[in-house]
């Protein structure tokens, strides 16, 4: 059954780069993504799909992608 959980990951981001590699990932990953933010600081996104893929989304963003460096990130089921 289809989840949702929203996301703010934090850090030094590169805004276009970021969401251009959580949007793919999401994509891959058959999830629904909703990118409500994005910036140079953070970026928050809600995402709908099974528990397994959100995250496997989760874990891909936090490393990734290379030239961001994500420092931390909080989740709402």
């Amino acid at each position: 059954m289809p989840e949702r959980a929203a996301f703010h990951f934090h850090g030094r981001l590169v805004p276009a780069s970021f969401e251009g590699f959580a949007r793919h990932r999401a994509a891959r990953l058959g999830l629904v993504l909703d990118m409500l933010e994005v910036g140079h600081g953070g970026a928050r996104a809600v995402l709908h799909g099974p528990r397994a893929m959100l995250d496997a989304f989760e874990m891909a963003c936090m490393l990734g992608p290379i030239d961001c460096l994500v420092s931390g990130m909080t989740r709402e089921d």
